[in-house]
């Protein structure tokens, strides 16, 4: 089967969209909004209004304001959460060049030794030699000026600034259980050992990837499934999940929250997120698996 449908122009976009029963109550505010955000992006907001999957037809009173409410709080959440991985991301890259390099030497990312998988380590360092070789940081210009004839990526420091949080996150994942800064870095955050933390990581990267690219977080099934400790040293959530709902940004937030918490204890993301939550009171927390008890629990309060 070939795809046949053509282009619309935006007033056709208006004219089906009332059609399908979309009630628009500033036609010439649609039309300016869908000159800017395309038709198909803001399909993911109003998806949930259709009563009808397949012909597109939209429940009674779904309204084009609501769908762009969405947008926008999907938005400042995106710019929220970006914030709050930018501390993690800093924070774990300093731990591991910190306690690798003196467990072993700065140049611990390249023994093999040290690495279950050495294909994927081969792949990371490829990538990491991209960042090296395009960094035009006036670091990496002295570095490779004074140090020509060392072949080896500059140390760890001077590398890793240039590693992503994927990076990182690989790397950490990818160590060996023998290493003995894993547990430890492990434990700094209150994941107790390294069992956990490989998990939690990856799914806030795969987050991360989300807000970079500027992907709805809004009512999306995450593929992440971190896992939890049964007893955490810190504190924690009583209102668990159930596996199911793991696809549900809530529980990513938890676990955001409580390596925040271990990085910056007075951190004022429980007051944003309830602000944001506040800002948009059509916005359901449910279909973002929010518990409706969320705010009193150890974790957040």
């Amino acid at each position: 089967m070939l795809y046949e449908k053509k282009p619309t122009t935006i007033d056709e976009q208006i004219e089906l969209l009332l059609e399908r029963g979309m009630v628009i109550k500033n036609v010439p505010l649609a039309k300016k909004y869908l000159s800017h955000v395309s038709y198909y992006r803001l399909v993911g907001y109003w998806y949930p209004m259709f009563a009808d999957k397949e012909t597109h037809e939209f429940k009674e009173n779904s309204r084009f304001e609501d769908a762009i409410s969405l947008y926008n709080f999907d938005h400042k959440l995106r710019m929220l959460l970006f914030d709050v991985i930018e501390k993690i991301e800093i924070s774990l890259r300093t731990k591991m060049i910190y306690h690798l390099s003196h467990e072993f030497d700065p140049w611990w990312f390249q023994d093999s030794n040290l690495f279950i998988n050495i294909p994927s380590l081969v792949k990371t360092l490829g990538n990491l030699e991209e960042e090296v070789e395009r960094c035009k940081d006036i670091f990496m210009k002295e570095h490779k000026k004074k140090y020509k004839d060392d072949l080896r990526f500059p140390p760890s420091w001077k590398s890793l600034e240039l590693t992503s949080l994927g990076g990182l996150s690989k790397l950490y994942g990818n160590l060996k259980p023998s290493v003995k800064s894993k547990d430890i870095i492990a434990g700094e955050y209150g994941a107790v050992n390294h069992t956990f933390l490989p998990s939690w990581l990856q799914s806030i990267t795969q987050i991360r990837n989300y807000c970079a690219h500027h992907s709805r977080l809004w009512n999306k099934n995450l593929p992440g499934r971190p896992k939890l400790l049964s007893s955490p040293p810190h504190p924690w959530i009583e209102d668990l999940p159930k596996q199911h709902e793991f696809q549900k940004i809530y529980i990513h937030l938890c676990i955001m929250k409580y390596l925040l918490n271990t990085i910056q204890p007075n951190n004022s993301f429980t007051l944003r997120l309830a602000k944001l939550l506040e800002d948009f009171p059509t916005v359901d927390p449910n279909a973002l698996g929010f518990k409706g008890n969320w705010k009193s629990e150890p974790l957040w309060s």
